[in-house]
């Protein structure tokens, strides 16, 4: 009896050591369960839409932010999302058409700002992308911006020595897909939210958020005259509209003039593009689609006298004797006063937002 029992005791024990030998040596980690819930103001509306297959998470986010900055993400590996995406210029780059990608050739349009875009339901001036898991796409691989496959940059990420382990942690697997390179980035992207400028401490009542007389006078100039079309607290009604800018839209170079028509290929679309939000707007010179503006008055300037009348024009600028919107000089400078009052210096100085150190 004593040997028999001897007998299962030493198996017992051989079958442990074995089972030990054939243990991964890492265990499993489950995707991120932390939630990141930033606090959103009053005047927002509550919660950061997204999709249910992404939810926002710490390791996420953290992720996101890595490779946002992080130069490997181009083929020559000198150029991050953050080159031309820069904080300090609301996520915009100062540029008229940026010269900043590999082949240092102009992009045909102008580098628009990134700011609460959890709720933009379209991307890039034509809306040619529909969410922001997929929107880095473009540029990541385009032949004249970032330059490379999405095959070879997840065989680079994947011969990292961290980024396996920040992805596992994030999504629960060591496995660098494009899916989840753009799940993090877009992540990322869902935590820039800009909302303390100091018009919304006015609206919310809060210190600091004092209008003065020709601001206040700015404001219901703004409320009568743009906000059709650069509406809600985020100041864009996320449509296209054709401002007026041009009136001949060649297939020549179609991806240009055609703007929302590229897209849709319908030439009641042709000439449109997305209102832009205003949020920060004194940050983001030059302005339009292809940056010809160069100020603020230049911008006011055109709609007061500069419209180009074309059969795609928004009825908005369409008037009986001249086209545009009736506002005087001295109307323009409370405008821009106003407009300067969308400045949120919080939002280019959060360190949330900045390099990882």
């Amino acid at each position: 009896m004593l040997r028999r029992q001897l007998y299962a005791l030493l198996l017992c024990f051989c079958l442990l050591q074995t089972a030990g030998c054939n243990a991964p040596e890492q265990e499993d980690v489950s995707p991120a369960t932390e939630t990141y819930l930033p606090a959103l103001p009053s005047n927002l509306a509550t919660g950061i839409p997204g999709p249910e297959r992404n939810p926002l998470t710490r390791e996420g986010v953290a992720l996101g932010r890595m490779l946002f900055y992080d130069p490997m993400l181009s083929g020559n590996e000198k150029i991050s999302c953050a080159t031309c995406h820069q904080q300090e210029k609301a996520f915009s780059d100062g540029k008229v058409l940026t010269t900043a990608g590999v082949t240092g050739k102009p992009l045909l349009r102008h580098v628009p700002s990134l700011v609460n875009l959890a709720w933009m339901p379209g991307l890039f001036w034509d809306g040619g992308s529909k969410n922001l898991e997929s929107v880095s796409f473009g540029p990541l691989t385009h032949p004249d911006e970032m330059g490379q496959s999405l095959k070879e940059l997840t065989a680079k990420l994947q011969q990292h020595e961290k980024y396996p382990q920040l992805f596992r942690k994030a999504f629960g697997s060591d496995s660098v897909t494009t899916a989840a390179i753009g799940r993090a980035l877009a992540q990322f992207q869902r935590t820039l939210i800009s909302t303390n400028s100091r018009y919304d401490r006015y609206l919310r009542k809060e210190a600091g958020g004092e209008l003065s007389e020709v601001e206040l006078q700015g404001l219901a100039l703004f409320r009568q005259h743009c906000s059709n079309c650069h509406a809600t607290d985020f100041f864009t009604d996320n449509s296209y509209h054709n401002n007026g800018l041009d009136n001949t839209f060649s297939p020549d170079n179609e991806e240009q003039a055609f703007g929302r028509g590229r897209i849709t290929q319908t030439a009641a679309d042709r000439g449109k593009y997305k209102t832009p939000t205003l949020r920060n707007i004194a940050l983001t010179a030059p302005y339009m689609h292809d940056g010809r503006f160069a100020t603020l008055e230049e911008v006011l300037e055109h709609y007061r006298t500069g419209i180009v009348v074309s059969p795609t024009l928004a009825p908005e600028l369409q008037q009986q004797d001249q086209p545009g919107i009736p506002i005087s000089e001295t109307d323009k400078q409370k405008l821009i006063a106003f407009l300067h009052t969308l400045t949120d210096k919080s939002f280019i100085h959060d360190k949330a937002f900045s390099r990882p150190e």
